[in-house]
C-alpha cells in the first residue's frame, strides 16, 4: 500500500494564529484541534511581524483589494448602513485599501504563531476547522464559531480589522507563497505520526522502523 506522500490528496498548507488569538491564550487549543483531527504540524514558530512582513503576506493586486471593498459594501448593504457616512466613501477600491490598511495594523499589534500543516486535503480541512472568516457567521464547533463573536459591521464602523483569531491559506498556491514567506526549508520537519497507519492506511512506518533498527 503506498504512503500518503504518493497521493495527490496529501498536501501542505499554512495557518497563523493572529495577535488576538495569541493574546487570548488560544494557541494551544487551536493546535490541539488540528492535531486531534489527524493533521500534522511540521513547522511552528512565534513571530513579531513587521509592517514589511505583513505587507508581503497579503496580496497587493487590485482585484484582491477590490474584493475586500466589495465585501465591505455587501455587509453595509445587508445591514442598511451608509458606507459614505461611516467610512467616507462608497468606492470599492478605496474601501478595499482601507480594509487592507486596517489588516496591517491588526497583524502587527502583537506576536503571531505561524505553522505549516500537512495532511489529506490539508487546505480544505484546515479551513473547515477554522470556520467562516466572519466570526458572526462561523458555525459552532469551528475555531472562530467557538471563540470569537466579532462582526464586520462592528469592525468597519470602528475603522479596524475584523478580529477573527486565525488565518488559513485559501488554496495550495496561496499556501506555497505563505510557507515560503514565513519559513525557510530548514524550519520544516517531516515525521511519522503513530496514528497515520490507522487513520490513512499509511505504511511508511515499516520503512522507518527498519531504518532505525
Amino acid at each position: 500500500m503506498p504512503g500518503l506522500h504518493n497521493t495527490l490528496a496529501y498536501e501542505r498548507t499554512f495557518a497563523m494564529v493572529k495577535p488576538d488569538g495569541v493574546m487570548r491564550g488560544l494557541t494551544g487549543e487551536i493546535i490541539r484541534r488540528f492535531e486531534q483531527r489527524g493533521l500534522k504540524i511540521i513547522a511552528l514558530k512565534m513571530v513579531q511581524p513587521t509592517l514589511e512582513m505583513v505587507d508581503e503576506h497579503y496580496p497587493k493586486a487590485e482585484s484582491w483589494i477590490d474584493r475586500l471593498g466589495e465585501k465591505t459594501l455587501a455587509t453595509f448593504g445587508d445591514y442598511k448602513l451608509d458606507p459614505k457616512e461611516h467610512l467616507g466613501s462608497d468606492d470599492k477600491h478605496e474601501l478595499g485599501q482601507q480594509v487592507r490598511d486596517w489588516l496591517m495594523e491588526y497583524m502587527t499589534m502583537g506576536p503571531v504563531v505561524c505553522m505549516v500543516i500537512e495532511g489529506v486535503h490539508a487546505c480544505d480541512m484546515v479551513r473547515k476547522l477554522v470556520g467562516d472568516t466572519r466570526p458572526l457567521m462561523a458555525a459552532p464547533g469551528t475555531i472562530r464559531g467557538d471563540f470569537s463573536v466579532d462582526a464586520a459591521t462592528a469592525a468597519n464602523t470602528n475603522k479596524r480589522s475584523l478580529f477573527n483569531l486565525i488565518h488559513a491559506s485559501e488554496n495550495a498556491e496561496e499556501a506555497a507563497h505563505e510557507i515560503d514567506h514565513w519559513f525557510s526549508p530548514e524550519d520544516i520537519h517531516g515525521y511519522y505520526r503513530t496514528d497515520d497507519s490507522i487513520a490513512y492506511g499509511d505504511r511508511r512506518h515499516e520503512d522507518f522502523t527498519q531504518t532505525k533498527l
